[in-house]
């Protein structure tokens, strides 16, 4: 017992001590700013009204009437606590300082600019760029002819390639060259004698690198002082034919349509050489030197063998997609540099052409009639109709659409194309009625989605006949109006007449009779006649009832006739009922709370009924037949469905059941006597405390007590 005592003791201690820490760190609050130190990167100076930083200053009570002041005359703090300048600013300085003061608060912070310039006085040369003095240059008389070389070169290496003169050069001067390929990127490729002014190659060159080289030649003394120069020296790499003809890809694929003229272009092959455009080494030629297959001829087409065009060569009559042995062909083209001369280099790649489809075939049918059976009052395919075409398989040439051209004036068929096979399925959208038309004769005209060539026509074999025999099946009755609506009274009494249900059988050619029976009613307020049709109550009509929905209530019944296979049909039966008043008023809410000072004691209730009107609203709520009771509490009229209560003097805090009388406008008004119950509370400060317990931090300490004085008394 004494260990629980010690565990409780230590909770609740742990409770006290993390209620005081949560009220501390509410008034936690330091005022001033809650930033001291900023920074700013300077950078060339500061734009006018543009924000540089935003400071954070709270004074912990809303920062009303709130000022800044910057020691930087040109800058200031807005509205939004942002730093700005007043305007274009360029002598910052390197540090500034921002006071923040209100009746609550009082702050310094400091702003670090960072990069800011130290400032120095201009001299009157800078001011007006006079510091530029350009240095004398004699008359040049050094002479760099240009210069070539050739790609590939084989060693020994150096090679000299030419030779750089000066006319008033002396023993003590020397060349110098510079420039990418001497003293840069790419290092060592050329050097100069420095005495005789010779300029050699030091390895393999590749024109497809560097095509040419710009340099720079200067003489100078031996101490170094410029004495010529310095001048341009141009290097021209020569081409050789070491590259062959490259096809961007392997493998090109083209097309032509069947029928096409002779000389129709099917598509374009070109390769790249990378040698000098300027010379035969990247003049190309093409040629096919293999077609496969061979047949109808080798010869079928032909390339241009200066653009690469690939055209038709055979006749249109022959490049007939159906009588062709394939409908793709394979060459092979051959590339060839130096003009197409034996000694060029040569680069190969493949085409593959596909003959095209034309639509040069109508599509036929494989039967000119065709015939089903379908059932009265059902829908989907009824046959499907098939063709032949020689086109292409899904193309737009082969694809069919069919059109019903006659025989369906009241649009009970339409037909879809199947995309596998091309058939027409034929189907019944709209039901049929065996005992208005008993055979249909449907005429059906086949097309391609693409329109045939101008020398082909559709013939006879693109339409067919289609006979539809409609089987006559057992149909159900059929409800007349349907829903049929009907008013009543709620509350009417029991076995009153409702509605007379009206069914037909439309097998007129039959002689059925019909029952009829309830097949749903929610709330089991009906009965029906099963051969009259006649619906009554047998129940009590409530438009109150959860069944009842926008005061109408919902029943279906079911009619069936007697034929050899049994058929039925359903209607809908809609009462719009009207109210009655059987529902008495209440008064909402049940609860309601008051002031215990009669100054702040009013409330508000209202007024409901389940009824609607005119046997609701406006009601009349008043003070239940209680003596004294119009002493204490007064009730008034605020509108058609609300009155005020007012408590008319003090009374101590505790829960009161006040008797309440409510009346509403019903022929006759029916009334209510209830109770609400009010909380009588104390008001302080706009809060309304309406129990008895105190704080939780004083009763965890008045508990801590009580325990600590039982162990005492232990």
């Amino acid at each position: 017992m004494e260990i629980g005592i010690r565990i409780l003791i230590v909770f609740l201690v742990s409770q006290v001590v993390h209620i005081g820490a949560q009220k501390e760190g509410e008034e936690g609050c330091v005022p001033g700013f809650q930033v001291k130190e900023y920074q700013v990167e300077y950078n060339g100076g500061f734009q006018k009204d543009h924000p540089l930083m935003k400071v954070f200053f709270d004074d912990c009570a809303g920062n009303e009437g709130l000022a800044f002041e910057v020691s930087h005359p040109n800058f200031q703090v807005d509205e939004e606590m942002n730093l700005v300048a007043r305007r274009d600013v360029m002598d910052s300085g390197t540090v500034m300082f921002i006071h923040g003061v209100n009746e609550h608060a009082d702050d310094m912070a400091q702003v670090d600019i960072v990069g800011a310039p130290p400032r120095s006085p201009q001299t009157l040369r800078e001011i007006l760029g006079l510091g530029q003095i350009q240095p004398y240059r004699s008359k040049r008389a050094l002479f760099a002819p240009r210069m070539h070389v050739n790609e590939n070169m084989e060693p020994p290496f150096p090679k000299v390639i030419g030779t750089v003169m000066s006319q008033g050069m002396e023993n003590d001067h020397i060349f110098h060259m510079t420039g990418s390929g001497a003293d840069q990127d790419p290092k060592g490729v050329f050097t100069i004698n420095r005495v005789t002014g010779e300029v050699s190659v030091s390895q393999e060159l590749d024109r497809e690198a560097i095509s040419s080289y710009t340099l720079e030649v200067s003489v100078t003394d031996l101490s170094g002082k410029l004495v010529e120069g310095p001048v341009a020296l141009l290097v021209d790499v020569n081409d050789q034919n070491d590259n062959r003809p490259i096809f961007k890809e392997t493998r090109y694929a083209g097309e032509v349509l069947e029928g096409s003229p002779t000389g129709t272009v099917v598509m374009t092959m070109t390769a790249e050489d990378a040698d000098d455009p300027r010379l035969q080494n990247a003049v190309l030629r093409y040629n096919i030197v293999r077609q496969s297959p061979d047949k109808p001829s080798p010869n079928m087409f032909y390339i241009n063998p200066e653009s690469g065009n690939i055209v038709t060569v055979i006749s249109p009559t022959l490049l007939d997609r159906e009588t062709l042995p394939t409908t793709q062909y394979e060459l092979e083209i051959v590339a060839q540099d130096m003009k197409g001369r034996d000694v060029g280099l040569t680069g190969t790649a493949t085409a593959t052409i596909t003959i095209t489809d034309k639509n040069d075939h109508a599509p036929e049918f494989t039967h000119s009639l065709f015939q089903a059976n379908v059932d009265e009052g059902s829908t989907g395919v009824a046959v499907n109709l098939t063709v032949d075409d020689r086109d292409d398989p899904a193309t737009g040439a082969w694809r069919a659409i069919y059109s019903i051209i006659n025989g369906d004036p009241t649009q009970n068929f339409e037909i879809q194309t199947n995309p596998d096979n091309n058939e027409g399925m034929l189907s019944v959208v709209k039901p049929l009625d065996y005992e208005s038309v008993v055979f249909h004769t449907l005429l059906i005209k086949v097309e391609n989605e693409d329109p045939l060539v101008p020398d082909v026509g559709y013939g006879s074999s693109s339409t067919a006949t289609v006979h539809i025999t409609v089987l006559d099946v057992n149909e159900g009755p059929v409800f007349f109006p349907d829903p049929l609506q009907v008013t009543k009274m709620e509350n009417i009494p029991l076995g009153s007449f409702v509605a007379l249900l009206n069914a037909t059988d439309p097998d007129v050619l039959q002689s059925q009779s019909i029952r009829f029976a309830v097949l749903r009613d929610p709330a089991n307020w009906l009965s029906v006649n099963p051969v009259r049709g006649t619906v009554n109550t047998s129940a009590n009509l409530d438009r109150e009832s959860p069944y009842v929905h926008d005061n109408k209530y919902t029943a279906i019944f079911m009619a069936t006739d007697n034929g050899s296979r049994p058929a039925s049909g359903t209607g809908t039966l809609v009462i719009h009922l009207e109210d009655y008043n059987d529902n008495a008023p209440y008064v909402h809410p049940s609860v309601v709370r008051v002031c215990e000072d009669t100054k702040d004691s009013v409330v508000i209730v209202g007024g409901r009924d389940r009824d609607i009107h005119p046997n609701a609203g406006p009601f009349k709520i008043e003070l239940g037949k209680q003596p004294g009771l119009e002493k204490t509490w007064k009730v008034s009229r605020v509108n058609n469905t609300h009155a005020q209560i007012m408590l008319l003097q003090s009374m101590k805090r505790a829960n009161y059941q006040l008797p309440l009388v409510v009346t509403d406008s019903g022929l006759p008004p029916l009334s209510n006597s209830t109770e609400i119950k009010v909380q009588v509370c104390t008001c302080k400060k706009n809060r309304m405390d309406c129990s008895s317990a105190g704080s939780v931090r004083s009763n965890l300490m008045m508990l801590l007590a009580l325990v600590l004085l039982s162990l005492f008394c232990l």
